[in-house]
């Protein structure tokens, strides 16, 4: 049975939040051209990608290489509060719960404290992502498609999705921290300190661990990506959204983008959680009264 809380190191959100802001700067970086594939193969309308290759040979040739970074604005903004929010959160559930059966609820309230930043960050993403495909630019970058959103419907039109970024984020943070927890312990040598993993099993657990969120949270991120760039009117609801993908392309349609995913997932949290740790170390070492 895995411990929530190493009897010799109190659990301080504080540092949670400093540390986490630093590994999902390190995610971003490792994260996001896969994830504007993820996006641009999910919101397709038409078969303008055949799948996770052709999307990328297609972007790279047609924009470059930094065709692969759009929309980074956004998440360069808010990933580091992102992620500080996720991980103190994270942080504040364990040493409110102080068990290691509430591992997932403090996961859970992760994704609860994100959703604030995620949503309308997620809602200006996607739709800076997919607008290349038009025939002409609509936005000129994040500030502009932000302000343009609030000035045609106010701030409802910001946070559009934002029950999708919550039915996605919850469940998947829970399992996220728990099964990132759960291999630290399986993979700490016995008579050894959790905190002394070594740099390769830190990223493998926390790899591993963002494979499985993703495979949770998949489902809900085809229906949020394609409710936020949606065109008004389009879907009269949340559960239109689900119905219309449904009867237009079946139930695999939930897993579009698939490989692009499961490509990135691995990585990108790798990093996230490796940022987190040594962030986590020196503070521990710089200020271990925090």
């Amino acid at each position: 049975m895995m411990d929530a809380v190493e009897p010799d190191r109190r659990v301080s959100p504080l540092k949670n939040f400093v540390a986490g802001g630093v590994g999902g700067v390190c995610l971003l970086f490792t994260g996001h051209p896969l994830d504007t594939i993820k996006v641009r193969l999910q919101t397709q309308e038409c078969v303008v990608y055949r799948g996770t290759y052709d999307c990328l040979r297609k972007t790279v040739s047609k924009e470059g290489i930094f065709g692969l970074y759009k929309g980074m604005g956004v998440p360069l903004a808010g990933v580091t509060p992102m992620m500080a929010l996720n991980f103190f959160g994270f942080g504040l559930g364990k040493e409110l719960l102080q068990s290691d059966r509430t591992i997932y609820l403090a996961g859970m309230l992760a994704g609860v404290f994100t959703t604030v930043i995620v949503a309308p960050g997620e809602r200006i993403k996607c739709l800076l992502q997919i607008q290349s495909s038009a025939s002409q630019l609509k936005y000129a970058g994040p500030v502009d498609c932000a302000l343009r959103l609030y000035k045609e419907q106010g701030i409802r039109s910001v946070y559009k999705g934002t029950v999708l970024t919550l039915i996605r984020d919850v469940p998947s943070n829970g399992v996220y921290f728990l099964t990132y927890e759960y291999l630290k312990q399986s993979l700490t040598p016995e008579g050894e300190c959790v905190h002394h993993l070594s740099t390769s099993r830190v990223l493998l657990a926390g790899g591993i661990a963002g494979m499985l969120n993703w495979l949770i949270a998949l489902p809900a991120d085809v229906l949020k990506s394609n409710y936020q760039t949606a065109t008004d009117g389009r879907y009269r609801g949340l559960r239109d959204v689900l119905k219309t993908l449904l009867r237009e392309e079946g139930a695999h349609a939930l897993y579009k983008g698939l490989s692009a995913v499961m490509l990135r997932a691995f990585p990108a949290n790798a990093a996230c959680f490796l940022g987190f740790e040594v962030a986590l170390k020196c503070l521990n070492y710089i200020a271990p009264d925090w």
